[in-house]
């Protein structure tokens, strides 16, 4: 027998928008939380779904056979993890469930079937339940902190929050043998002819963007070590050999004294990889931009969100419109390809406030861009703030929050034919100032621009909720 079972419930095969993307990375979290939980002396497996189905899951469970089973949920797993949590317990395991989405819904999870959820950092907190569960089930779960479960009346009770780990470089790296880690390096190279593999070097963001979710690290920022950092880039050169890596800090150069002292742990260790990462216009000045390209950085993703000066003060974005700009050509005077992110149905925007994002884009010209339409997040402040006006047409476990809308906004098809518009104007203006873009190309793309207005103009009338 098994003590604890981790599921990362992510099927690659239902997912169409990956599949024509096939750019997959393991689940670091679930990956870390097994290393810990093996080093604290309990039995550990894992069962990633990414290249498996859920129908692979009954038999995972009777080769293991769980004392605890824990599922990570996030918006994209949520379905999957519902019908996991109905196995697992078919098969007498105790049912854990962790991530970012079952914390706001914890009741809604627990009455689906789970036993308990972990609100927060999962380590520590995994470790101390996994204990109690195995010795003595659902009984004295009210000194366990940071979980949420249901009383003998049925009615939620939450504990104190737990304390989060001061030093994160004294968990161990990611579990990644614990999976087919040679899959996702596999589907790397054979659909992009290089092979990436992703790191976490630090854990939360300290900024207030009102839409953005803190349910697991709070507003907190904490940092590995640079020369834990560095060590761990070592292993995974000398082990995997990987051509790109992609750092999924939230903020990779937040810290600009960390950054120098981690390009200085790995040039000691003679590793350079070619990388991607996240970051902020704010903090990106331009010594730390040429530091970037000479450790290899390739891409900076940057939250844009909108060119909208006044949007982005609504979202509490902290960061100028123009310097957003300005830091884009920074980056790709130094050869670093710029992308960003652009959030469009923010409370409040207009048609002018979409105008000026598009005018944004043509200024800025990043070398690539994505784009979504806002969604509330529960537990978040833009979720608090438009909860009064949140629409669905689906019950809770048929839905997730990308199904919400906000009543009194513009329609659906309003923001379909926005987004038309503006991707399709800016590739119409890029093709006519670089040049060497052929006249058919540069006439659909024309064609497009003027659909996606007059279809702007035609819905612009129509309101969610309306």
């Amino acid at each position: 027998m098994t003590d604890i079972l981790l599921v990362h419930a992510y099927v690659l095969a239902d997912d169409p928008h990956e599949r024509q993307v096939m750019k997959p990375y393991p689940p670091l979290g679930v990956l870390s939380l097994s290393a810990y939980l093996k080093r604290q002396g309990f039995s550990v497996e894992v069962f990633d779904g990414t290249f498996q189905s859920l129908a692979d899951f009954p038999s995972a469970l009777a080769r293991t056979q769980p004392s605890v089973v824990g599922v990570y949920v996030n918006l994209m797993t949520k379905f999957n993890a519902l019908k996991v949590v109905q196995m697992a317990k078919e098969s007498g395991a105790w049912v854990v469930l962790g991530g970012p989405e079952p914390p706001y819904y914890a009741k809604d999870y627990l009455e689906a079937g789970a036993d308990v959820i972990v609100v927060g950092e999962g380590e520590l907190t995994m470790e101390a339940l996994s204990a109690s569960l195995i010795a003595h089930g659902r009984r004295d779960l009210h000194d366990i902190a940071g979980i949420a479960f249901l009383g003998d009346d049925g009615q939620l009770v939450e504990t104190p929050a737990r304390e989060m780990i001061k030093d994160l470089s004294a968990l161990p790296w990611p579990d990644r043998e614990a999976i087919d880690i040679r899959a996702y390096l596999n589907t790397w190279k054979t659909h992009h002819g290089r092979a990436s593999m992703s790191v976490i070097h630090a854990r939360g963001c300290p900024y207030t963007c009102r839409w953005c979710s803190h349910s697991v690290y709070g507003n907190s920022h904490r940092r590995r070590t640079p020369e834990d950092a560095a060590a761990e880039l070592l292993h995974l050169k000398e082990a995997y050999d990987p051509d790109l890596i992609w750092y999924a800090d939230d903020v990779f150069a937040i810290n600009h004294r960390w950054l120098r002292a981690y390009a200085d742990a790995l040039q000691a260790r003679g590793v350079r990889i070619p990388f991607e990462c996240i970051s902020r216009a704010d903090r990106l000045t331009e010594p730390i931009v040429a530091l970037l390209a000479e450790m290899g950085c390739f891409r900076l993703w940057n939250g844009s969100e909108s060119g909208s000066q006044r949007v982005l003060d609504a979202m509490d974005r902290r960061v100028d419109a123009a310097d957003v700009r300005a830091k884009t050509h920074l980056l790709q005077q130094y050869g670093i390809e710029a992308g960003m992110f652009i959030m469009l149905g923010y409370p409040g925007e207009t048609v002018e406030d979409i105008e000026e994002t598009t005018r944004h884009l043509k200024i800025s010209n990043p070398d690539i861009f994505l784009t979504t339409v806002a969604y509330p997040i529960k537990g978040t402040p833009f979720y608090t703030e438009v909860e009064s006006r949140i629409l669905t047409d689906k019950p809770w476990d048929a839905r997730t929050d990308r199904d919400l809308t906000v009543g009194g906004r513009y329609s659906r098809r309003f923001y379909s034919f926005a987004t038309r518009w503006m991707v399709s104007s800016v590739a119409l203006h890029r093709a006519r100032t670089r040049g060497g873009v052929p006249l058919r190309r540069q006439v659909k793309l024309a064609v497009n621009v003027a659909i996606g207005r007059v279809g702007m103009l035609l819905t612009q009338g129509g309101r969610e909720g309306g």
